[in-house]
């Protein structure tokens, strides 16, 4: 059954949260008191610090609030291949084949219902954003919907029905690899060509929840001559835009071999990459390609959960970060949905890999997962909490069996590399408290959603 539509995270009166201890920027000192004051707009109209105790009428969160997380990469369909792909062995491209498995069962309807409960798990995670990487476009056999948009529109109800913002990544998906046109499963993917996959996502409008940005699948995916057609979509429109990049050494060799290139070398001779792109993964890099990404401002995703799940490797996230790329992190298929975890890979892989510790602080982790996340997906007037800002926080218990004992002033430190998405008390979006005390207050029961939902899925009932 569909759910029925929710109001949007916006214009839900003015309110008042008493913080007990704040990070107002993820890089920022630990406040203690603070009285934030919310708008009917959704926004923070005044912060009051050194308030000792919550004044009559202010909400209190107590633990440690930081800005809102913002997940930069997401397939919500790819929820339903936990559990189910994580035994015996094989590669990246095995695993794909999964994938494309579930992809082809799916319809607006149950796609919606999957994915409020995937977003509601992710608000129960502290996620107060999601970048949505959308190439399920169609049905299968590449058939269109009546409504062209009709899973683009679905993801973006799920959203506001699980009470987050969403950045619909619409991507352009039209080939197979280099010169190859769509595999049977793809169809459902591919609008033909760049012109066709622009027209329709045109059709695509921003509203109070949601903005629409676009993505290069990849370099397989799109072809060489149409990418300009994308990259120049985006611009036109001052939207993000998103590719994953040289995830695979597979396809940078394919890309060597059909252009003499490799695929950041492309990207950047087509005009894809500048300080409004960001490349997911950016695993499998020359130094050139570090000089090109990081002298362009494209920024670089990470997803280090994901890219472990599927021995992909550990990509060169400290020398793209001093070559000026902005780190943003994502889950991507899902596998764990807990940004903390995400932004502590970072630097644990990096020990791993250089046997030394301390590549970055806990606050510089927690940028990545708020602010430069929230960037990467249009909104760089998120990520901190201030005037004017947008209301959006998670508050994260200092007294659990994990982050009990250090003092909140070393909340920082307690939240980067001890705190999991079990951890998060509260999530605040646009001035609504969308879960309180661990419980969301809008999907009653994400789990047996997510339980249903995949289980059709697997039965072939969707």
């Amino acid at each position: 059954m569909t759910p029925s539509p929710a109001r949007r995270p916006a214009g839900h009166g003015a309110r008042a949260y008493w913080l007990e201890h704040a990070l107002l920027t993820a890089d920022g000192p630990v406040r203690s008191g603070v009285l934030a004051e919310t708008g009917p707009d959704g926004r923070v109209t005044a912060l009051t610090e050194d308030t000792p105790a919550p004044p009559p009428g202010a909400e209190p969160l107590r633990g440690l609030t930081l800005p809102g997380l913002a997940n930069a990469h997401s397939h919500a369909f790819h929820r339903a291949l936990r559990g189910v792909v994580q035994a015996g062995r094989g590669t990246f491209w095995t695993w794909r084949e999964v994938m494309y498995q579930v992809a082809g069962r799916l319809d607006p309807d149950s796609y919606l219902a999957l994915a409020r409960a995937v977003y509601a798990e992710m608000a129960l995670a502290g996620i107060t954003a999601v970048g949505e990487f959308h190439y399920l476009h169609h049905a299968p056999g590449g058939v269109r919907y009546d409504d062209p948009n009709a899973m683009g529109e679905a993801l973006i109800e799920a959203a506001a029905q699980a009470g987050i913002r969403i950045t619909l990544l619409d991507t352009a998906y039209l080939s197979s690899g280099f010169g190859e046109p769509p595999t049977a499963p793809q169809l459902r993917f591919s609008d033909g060509d760049a012109g066709t996959w622009a027209a329709r996502a045109a059709l695509l409008k921003d509203r109070e929840h949601a903005r629409i940005g676009a993505a290069v699948h990849s370099v397989r995916a799109v072809p060489a001559d149409q990418l300009e057609q994308v990259a120049r979509w985006a611009e036109e429109r001052g939207a993000p835009l998103h590719v994953h990049l040289s995830e695979q050494p597979a396809e940078n060799e394919a890309c060597l071999a059909a252009h003499g290139r490799t695929p950041a070398r492309l990207l950047a001779d087509h005009g894809v990459l500048g300080p409004r792109t960001t490349g997911v993964h950016n695993t499998h890099l020359t130094d050139e390609d570090i000089a090109l990404i990081g002298g362009s401002g494209t920024g670089t995703c990470m997803c280090p959960t994901t890219e472990r799940d599927l021995a992909d490797g550990i990509g060169p996230a400290p020398a793209l970060q001093r070559a000026g790329s902005p780190l943003s992190l994502g889950s991507d298929s899902h596998a764990v949905i807990d940004l903390f975890e995400e932004a502590r890979a970072l630097e644990l892989d990096e020990r791993l890999r250089t046997r030394v510790r301390g590549h970055w602080s806990a606050g510089a982790l927690l940028r990545a997962a708020t602010a430069d996340g929230h960037a990467a997906l249009g909104r760089p007037e998120a990520g901190r909490l201030e005037p004017g800002a947008p209301a959006d926080w998670t508050t994260v218990a200092l007294d659990t069996v994990r982050t009990a004992g250090p003092p909140p002033a070393r909340g920082a430190e307690t939240a980067a590399f001890a705190a999991t998405a079990a951890d998060v008390r509260h999530t605040v979006c646009a001035g609504r408290h969308v879960v309180r005390d661990g419980v969301h207050t809008l999907v009653p029961e994400p789990a047996r959603e997510l339980a249903s939902a995949v289980a059709d899925l697997h039965t072939g009932r969707a």
